[in-house]
């Protein structure tokens, strides 16, 4: 047997009641830290270590900008790594097409500017360091520059979702904004609001991944614009989605390959991508509707990556910080890249708000 052999070994029994027995650990920001250089975050990794051949890309950057905006009280080193990733963001963008994706160890663009998904990922993430940020001069010159990149729009739903997330950030803060505004509307019209067959009401014809972001940008648009059709549409598509998702009281996500109505479930290759989207569409429906049903959402986000999932398996590494990239039946993969550690991050930064909810809140009925 191998050293990878036994990395992808399941783990035992003993792990997992470990996790699950002592409570929701805090986000470590270790592995962001190991991932991380003075350009940005590197996107893969093997085992821990930074592949720095494969380079950078603004999806990753991203999310790593978004999860320590989050924070209430970044440490300094932190808020230095803030400052790389908002300096990528600025080189990435392009005013009139849209942003860059994947920049070389090399630092050389292998791309060109366009409105991909990743486009949608910038204005999410300028969004909510334009609100969230933990400086005033990066407060500043994310608002700056998310004005300029909500003037651009996408045909492709997931990229406009992704926006709308960054524009609920600043009409939180900015309610009058009128290009958060005008994209939030947008955004539902690419997305669409639903179908009327109950079986699959879903504005796409299969799942694909981070779907949960669609139905959030859709209650987020109801929310700041006002529009309680819309926002009922999009709570209805979130229970829909997580319906979909739960089996025998876990979150069963849908996998890498997508998933169609007839295929089985569960699905693997699961990836972190899924239960992070998941939390953050539920939170929000209980901040916007008050109803505590939609925290079992997060509750089971964040218990799949503490090991109640298909497989019982942990994929939290606690002496790394990092998330284990994938689950598979009897196994996870042993490589800690970026996305699923920001995944990781971002769901137990909503696991330490979970656990300050009162217990006795009367649930709500919306």
């Amino acid at each position: 047997m191998t050293i990878d052999d036994r990395l992808e070994t399941r783990p035992s029994d003993r792990e997992l009641l470990r996790l699950l027995s002592g409570g929701t650990p805090e986000p470590s920001f270790d592995h962001l830290i190991r991932m991380s250089d003075d350009c940005g975050m590197f996107e893969h990794a093997r085992g821990p270590v930074p592949k720095r051949w494969h380079g950078y890309c603004v999806d990753d950057v991203t999310r790593a900008l978004i999860v320590i905006c989050r924070e209430p009280e970044p440490a300094p080193e932190l808020v230095r790594l803030a400052e790389i990733y908002l300096a990528f963001l600025l080189h990435a963008q392009d005013r009139e097409r849209g942003f860059h994706n994947r920049l070389g160890y090399d630092r050389q663009w292998h791309d060109e500017p366009e409105t991909g998904e990743w486009w949608g990922r910038g204005v999410w993430a300028l969004g909510t360091a334009a609100s969230r940020g933990p400086t005033p001069w990066i407060r500043a010159v994310a608002l700056e520059r998310f004005a300029d990149g909500v003037k651009l729009r996408s045909t492709i739903g997931h990229a406009m979702a992704f926006a709308a997330l960054g524009a609920a950030e600043v009409a939180d803060v900015l309610p009058d904004h009128q290009g958060a505004r005008e994209l939030l509307a947008d955004a539902v019209t690419v997305i669409g609001r639903g179908g009327s067959d109950p079986a699959w009401p879903w504005p796409e014809p299969r799942l694909e991944y981070a779907d949960a972001a669609l139905p959030e940008a859709i209650i987020a648009a109801g929310q700041y614009l006002g529009d309680e059709a819309i926002l009922r549409d999009g709570l209805a598509l979130l229970d829909w989605l997580l319906s979909t998702a739960t089996r025998d009281g876990h979150l069963s996500p849908t996998p890498a390959g997508g998933w169609g109505l007839g295929q089985p479930r569960p699905g693997f290759h699961q990836q972190a991508i899924e239960p992070a989207a998941y939390a953050d569409a539920c939170a929000r429906a209980f901040l916007v509707t008050g109803n505590r049903r939609w925290l079992t959402g997060v509750r089971m986000s964040v218990d799949w990556f503490l090991g109640d999932n298909d497989s019982r398996i942990p994929m939290i590494d606690d002496v790394t910080g990092g998330c284990f990239d994938g689950l598979a039946e009897d196994s996870r993969n042993p490589n800690q890249g970026a996305e699923s550690t920001l995944c990781l991050i971002s769901t137990l930064q909503l696991a330490r708000w979970l656990d300050r909810i009162p217990v006795d809140s009367d649930p709500a009925t919306t």
